[in-house]
């Protein structure tokens, strides 16, 4: 899937769990792209924020950091 396209999606999930507030949504969003993206959609939105996130929100991004740390 196209990297653009991840973001945008990325960024709408960020937007939902926003409310939760800096310290607790990017662990709900890593939450949710690990439950509901499959293992290429991951890797492929690692790989985009490995190589500057463009577009990401800086939620998703941390996000997507926590995501990569998990097993």
């Amino acid at each position: 899937m196209r990297a653009e396209k991840l973001a945008m999606m990325a960024n709408q999930i960020g937007a939902f769990f926003k409310a939760q507030g800096e310290a607790q949504a990017p662990a709900a969003i890593a939450d949710h792209l690990k439950k509901f993206w499959d293992p290429g959609m991951r890797r492929d939105i690692v790989a985009h924020a490995d190589a500057g996130g463009a577009g990401l929100d800086p939620l998703v991004k941390r996000a997507v950091e926590l995501l990569k740390a998990q097993p």
